[in-house]
């Protein structure tokens, strides 16, 4: 068994199977036989016992009689059950494949993710490859570069299944290129504030590239067959144990994309900046119950050896508690504080750092407009605008009296200078590498 943990959103894919249509069930069958899948499959057999008759006693009481559409009583089942479990959902296709009495039962999981944890006799139906989808979405790595003051940044939607038996997985090989990408960058933030989850091979993975081989710092699952560690299969070769490493959640962020923060967390071995996820721990899959009808049911539970808990019903809680949408800016500012602890001398990183803490109001603008040579300055808002020919135009944000940086590039600066009335008159640039040309006021 390898535990599965993967979002709600991602769950609702599956393979069509070839069957003969069959009566659509009434809401009262729906809900039996989604009870009769919790009672048997869910990891804690006691805890499945008491939410299935919890949901039969709801039935026979007519709670649901009246969802005669299928899509509102998956909704509604979905609502009742989530409480529980984060991961519960019920979900409707016609083409589903069959319920119980219609023959083997099967687990759906993800193309191209291991078997989950099932009952026993259970039979388990092999996943298919790597879908074109999950190639195209470069196996959830959505964006990887290098911010200001060497600050390596991986944008990271999902966590694809590496298959540790083939040299040449793709998934793999996207996250070697990714952490080849940062392999010099003084500092890593991990962007998960969208990652709904997917497969524990890849947050193992990405776990031993800032963590010793062998650590016993991996969520342990526990099902009804036994136990599993999330350790990868294979170390990442070359782990980075000394680089900073920020990762950024938000409430969007579920599943193993909670495993990852939550070890690494639990390791202290890194900051988590944002809001507290999602608190879906429990791994499983879609399993079909009749009638068109699936349900996603928690099939083990991780337990970490740090914390001895998961994040289930809580999510990770931040260490950095930020508004979501400020968690970038907020671990960038942390990423360059401590690269200038470690060497108060890094120029381009204290540039950075002055740019994004800058809180000079911007004053009165209109003394720097004016012609410059081949350039134009002009005022916009809260900035300067700055046009040489058909060049782009380069904005300017001011840092303290006549000095201003090149927005979204702190390695490039520019300082007015004035005559002895007040005027400005001069415009210099200023570049890590020292001074550059002046150009003097022409209007």
């Amino acid at each position: 068994m390898r535990a599965l943990l993967f979002a709600t959103a991602l769950m609702a894919a599956f393979p069509a199977f070839a069957q003969t249509p069959t009566p659509t069930p009434t809401p009262r069958e729906t809900a039996n036989a989604v009870a009769g899948r919790i009672r048997d499959l869910y990891f804690d057999p006691a805890a499945g016992d008491r939410i299935a008759d919890g949901l039969e006693a709801e039935s026979a009481a007519g709670a649901f009689d009246a969802l005669t559409d299928p899509r509102d009583l998956a909704a509604t089942l979905s609502r009742r059950l989530r409480p529980l479990d984060a991961h519960f959902n019920v979900a409707f296709d016609p083409n589903a494949p069959a319920g119980p009495g219609a023959g083997p039962q099967r687990v759906v999981r993800a193309p191209g993710s291991p078997p989950p944890s099932v009952a026993a006799g259970e039979p388990v139906r092999r996943a298919r490859p790597a879908n074109p989808m999950e190639a195209r979405g470069h196996y959830g790595f959505r964006k990887v570069e290098i911010l200001p003051g060497n600050v390596g940044y991986i944008d990271l939607r999902q966590f694809s299944n590496i298959d540790f038996e083939n040299p040449a997985d793709p998934a793999r090989r996207a996250a070697d290129a990714a952490l080849s990408f940062v392999a010099d960058a003084d500092a890593v933030i991990f962007d998960l504030r969208d990652n709904g989850g997917g497969a524990p091979s890849m947050v193992g993975y990405l776990t031993s590239a800032f963590t010793p081989a062998n650590a016993p710092i991996y969520n342990i699952f526990h099902s009804r067959e036994g136990t599993e560690s999330e350790a990868p299969t294979v170390f990442y070769p070359t782990p980075r144990l000394e680089v900073p490493v920020y990762v950024l959640i938000s409430g969007r962020t579920g599943s193993a994309g909670e495993a990852f923060p939550y070890t690494l967390q639990g390791a202290r071995r890194a900051t988590i900046v944002g809001e507290a996820s999602g608190g879906a721990a429990n791994p499983g899959g879609m399993v079909p119950a009749g009638g068109g009808f699936t349900v996603f049911i928690s099939q083990g539970s991780p337990k970490n050896p740090n914390t001895g808990g998961n994040w289930e019903g809580t999510g990770v809680l931040p260490d950095v508690a930020v508004p979501w949408d400020q968690a970038l800016a907020r671990a960038h500012t942390l990423a360059l504080e401590a690269i200038l602890a470690g060497d108060s001398g890094r120029t381009d990183a204290a540039w950075a750092l002055q740019a994004m803490n800058s809180t000079t109001a911007a004053g009165d603008l209109a003394p720097y407009a004016g012609a410059y040579g081949e350039q134009v300055v002009s005022v916009a808002g809260d900035r300067l605008n700055v046009v040489r020919g058909r060049r782009p135009p380069v904005l300017l944000a001011r840092l303290d009296g006549d000095l201003f940086t090149v927005v979204g590039d702190p390695g490039r600066r520019v300082r007015f200078s004035r005559d002895e009335a007040g005027r400005v008159v001069t415009m210099d640039q200023v570049g890590l590498g020292g001074p550059g040309p002046r150009a003097r006021r022409s209007d």
